[in-house]
């Protein structure tokens, strides 16, 4: 008798202890997913980045806009502090003059347009018209490509790739900007430049200086 409880007891021990590393293994397991859902994104877009050149580590502040994952990283000292997803042209990647698409290789911001406008504020002429978009969240593409809260106006640094006749960047007006159109964020819509969700193109204006390197790859 005391056999068979000692025997119901011992097992009852072990059917615990069984539970408790099953519990464990989940909890490490759903731990390591996370880790590995996360961490290889951004070692793959350092990995790109690097392949452009090296130089990513000694800037201060840097943006790399990602064609293919249509996101962009912003940078401190080679580290990615924030990603955003951003819409690119609908026409694909290039510099010629009324392509219409975006285009790669080095720039820098020259110019910040409007600090201190409320969000949504539609800017005609790098002016804001006192008007305020009506944003669209569902995967609408309207007629307009409307201009809104923010712009980072870009200037190349490649002459013959997005500087110079033909080609110029600044020229072209590429901006990185809000838009109306948030509901097409994440996939190719623009019509050359940038677009990024209100919100964010206000976060990363404030968090930017003229002058700071865009790479557009």
């Amino acid at each position: 008798m005391f056999y068979k409880k000692y025997i119901k007891i011992y097992n009852k021990h072990l059917y615990n202890k069984y539970i408790n590393f099953v519990i464990l293994f989940i909890t490490l397991f759903l731990i390591s997913c996370t880790v590995t859902l996360e961490k290889p994104s951004n070692y793959m877009a350092l990995a790109n980045i690097e392949s452009i050149s090296t130089e990513y580590r000694e800037l201060e502040e840097l943006i790399v806009v990602d064609i293919a994952t249509q996101q962009l990283f912003f940078l401190k000292m080679g580290k990615i502090d924030e990603i955003y997803s951003v819409s690119t042209s609908v026409y694909g990647t290039g510099s010629q003059v009324n392509s219409f698409k975006t285009p790669l290789g080095r720039h820098k911001i020259s110019e910040k347009i409007g600090e201190g406008l409320p969000e949504g504020a539609i800017l005609k002429g790098r002016r804001w018209t006192g008007a305020i978009a009506n944003i669209i969240k569902e995967p609408i593409d309207t007629e307009f490509d409307v201009v809104t809260s923010r712009i980072l106006w870009l200037t190349g640094l490649e002459e013959g790739k997005n500087l110079g006749s033909g080609v110029d960047s600044k020229s072209r007006y590429i901006y990185i900007h809000g838009t109306a159109e948030e509901g097409l964020i994440g996939k190719p819509a623009s019509d050359g430049c940038v677009r990024m969700y209100n919100s964010d193109v206000i976060s990363l204006f404030n968090s930017v200086n003229i002058d700071t390197e865009v790479w557009i790859i």
